[in-house]
């Protein structure tokens, strides 16, 4: 039981960091979660998160999740105030698709990217100007919702280049 509490307390302490820090593509938050020893555990890292300028009542975002921990994962929905939905796209293939869950796989990772893996903000309540943070939550089947804060960047930002 005391086990228990003390991985709970642990787990509440490393979501709440992630809510207070930034995730810009410098940056990263992190929540672990799960049962049993270390390789029986989802380790979840979220980085490289943005969310271009939108032009639109819609937007993308991008970021990279990382499992360091020896069980999958997956990516059930994502959430967030500023949108009226938030859907998951996966790229293969050249085509684009709207999927329920997207796993995240032990000792992976999964990216979101321009031309691939992404996010979809729909309805959006406001344009979110460049300087400015939209916090989205990711739910994941065993870790649970981990939040990040996407700094909002200019419509033409390249990662790469950081312009």
């Amino acid at each position: 039981m005391r086990a228990c509490a003390a991985g709970a307390a642990a787990l509440t302490g490393a979501l709440l960091l992630t809510g207070c820090g930034s995730s810009g593509p410098d940056s990263a938050s992190a929540a672990e979660a799960g049962s049993g020893s270390g390789t029986g555990k989802a380790v979840l890292s979220v980085s490289s998160a943005y969310m271009p300028q939108p032009v639109s009542d819609t937007a993308a975002g991008f970021l990279t999740i990382a499992n360091d921990g020896g069980a999958k994962d997956e990516l059930t929905s994502v959430t967030s105030d500023m949108a009226g939905s938030v859907t998951v796209h996966e790229t293969a293939g050249g085509s684009m698709r709207e999927v329920a869950a997207l796993p995240v796989p032990a000792h992976g990772r999964v990216v979101f990217a321009s031309g691939g893996n992404h996010l979809m903000f729909d309805r959006l309540k406001r344009k979110p100007k460049q300087g400015e943070n939209v916090t989205v939550a990711l739910h994941f089947a065993r870790s649970g919702t981990v939040e990040v804060r996407m700094p909002v960047k200019a419509a033409t930002y390249n990662p790469a280049s950081g312009h």
